[in-house]
């Protein structure tokens, strides 16, 4: 049951940061706390995934704050995030044999991280009067929030 929600929880870390999840995933992978080893997923703790995932990661948070990204509600960006957490919640359910069910889950937890992510940026957006302080609020919790699933599911 704890992978379940973890699996939720991710995608909606995914619906905050798309890269984000994946990132996370491949260094629980890589660090041993997320056992991927004989698995078709064994790949995503090796270091090149790592690697490759934490660039894309970091390459996100810095677009994100640029004026002319994209919402993260049109088709495109939605579907990054769907992609991105279905792929992520997989991984974490098939370290309890259960893929398909992670899969579902992560994609459920981007919808909701998605749209509430973009309604709660709006509102501290609109508190702080800026939208930079509302989008590094949203990369902690994105940030803390994927080591913190992460480091649980071992």
């Amino acid at each position: 049951m704890t992978l379940y929600v973890l699996a939720l929880l991710i995608g909606v870390t995914a619906g905050l940061r798309a890269m984000t999840a994946p990132a996370a995933v491949a260094w629980g992978a890589h660090l041993g706390w997320i056992p991927l080893a004989g698995t078709p997923l064994a790949w995503l703790g090796g270091n090149l995934a790592t690697w490759i995932f934490t660039a894309l990661a970091a390459v996100e948070l810095v677009t994100d704050k640029l004026p002319f990204t994209p919402s993260r509600k049109v088709p495109p960006q939605f579907g990054a995030r769907i992609v991105a957490s279905g792929f992520s919640g997989a991984a974490i359910g098939m370290a309890g044999g259960s893929w398909i069910v992670g899969a579902v889950l992560g994609v459920v937890g981007a919808v909701i991280g998605a749209l509430g992510g973009a309604e709660l940026r709006a509102r501290l957006a609109s508190a702080f009067k800026r939208d930079t302080p509302a989008a590094l609020i949203e990369d902690v919790i994105a940030l803390g929030g994927a080591y913190l699933i992460v480091s649980m599911v071992s």
